[in-house]
């Protein structure tokens, strides 16, 4: 399929979340991603960062003697289900997208609610990130040179991670934040098996750090996202912007919805992928 044919796909399945539409969309991209799977295998996997079972990451790329930017994916799942990509080629896509860019990627699995609530996917961007400090420079990556990128629940934790850690600048040199949720809108009942009871949500939410962090910040929302997703991206634009005086770096990325985000990293469609590149060259 054309670039073009899969965003008028994309556009007819609306702005609408399920597990038929999730099907729909990884077949859109299962040609194209098994090809880039088969052609750029793992660099090392099941990196154990914690104690937990779910407390293992993958790594990917070529070390060449050079220190390279690390790049490490947080993956999405509503909180409850998602992985590194052990059921496939899904998530492990973007590990496999940052080593096309000649960087280290790394894409961990985490906790999941609700054995495990507020704020353990936090706790556990932190513990993979404390990893990779101390680890990656043997696998060919630049500790000092680490950027988080997460999609939906992802996302989440990883703006969970700022005010979780203040220090998080001494840590990590930028965030890209994929349809996140930050607090800007009430809380959904699903949401619930990971924060707990509705009425504590303004407590747990992690506006206040995204909103106020100096940290490099590339946000980006998708057209067909569901509205409570654009509308917390159009919140956390217009808090920052009445904040510090700027937007922050922002994309919409036309044509892709709450799954194809992430999903299509690593395709021809290389728009979010540049954009991406774009904001890590200029951190160097």
């Amino acid at each position: 399929m054309t670039d073009r044919s899969i965003a008028h796909a994309i556009a007819a399945m609306g702005t609408g979340l399920g597990p038929d539409t999730l099907v729909q969309c990884r077949a859109l991209f299962d040609a194209e991603q098994s090809a880039l799977a088969a052609a750029v295998p793992a660099l090392a996997c099941d990196l154990a960062y914690g104690p937990d079972a779910r407390h293992r990451l993958d790594l990917y790329g070529t070390p060449d003697g050079t220190p390279k930017p690390v790049v490490m994916f947080v993956h999405g799942g509503g909180f409850v289900q998602g992985d590194k990509g052990d059921t496939g080629w899904a998530n492990a896509a973007v590990g496999r997208m940052a080593a096309q860019h000649g960087w280290i990627g790394a894409v961990i699995n985490y906790r999941l609610a609700p054995d495990h609530g507020w704020p353990a996917g936090s706790q556990d961007v932190a513990a993979a990130i404390a990893f990779l400090k101390d680890n990656v420079a043997h696998h060919g990556g630049d500790p000092a040179r680490i950027i988080v990128i997460g999609t939906s629940a992802g996302a989440i934790h990883i703006a969970g991670y700022l005010r979780l850690v203040p220090e998080h600048a001494a840590q990590i040199r930028g965030a890209v934040l994929l349809s996140g949720l930050y607090g800007y809108t009430p809380i959904d009942a699903r949401d619930e098996r990971y924060y707990g009871a509705a009425a504590t949500y303004p407590d747990k939410a992690p506006l206040e750090a995204v909103a106020t962090t100096r940290l490099p910040l590339l946000v980006a929302a998708a057209q067909y996202d569901p509205d409570r997703f654009q509308a917390e991206f159009i919140g956390l634009c217009n808090d920052r912007r009445a904040r510090h005086g700027t937007m922050p770096r922002a994309v919409i990325m036309t044509g892709h919805n709450h799954y194809t985000m992430a999903m299509h990293l690593g395709t021809s469609d290389t728009r979010l992928a540049d954009e991406i590149a774009a904001f890590i060259e200029d951190l160097s």
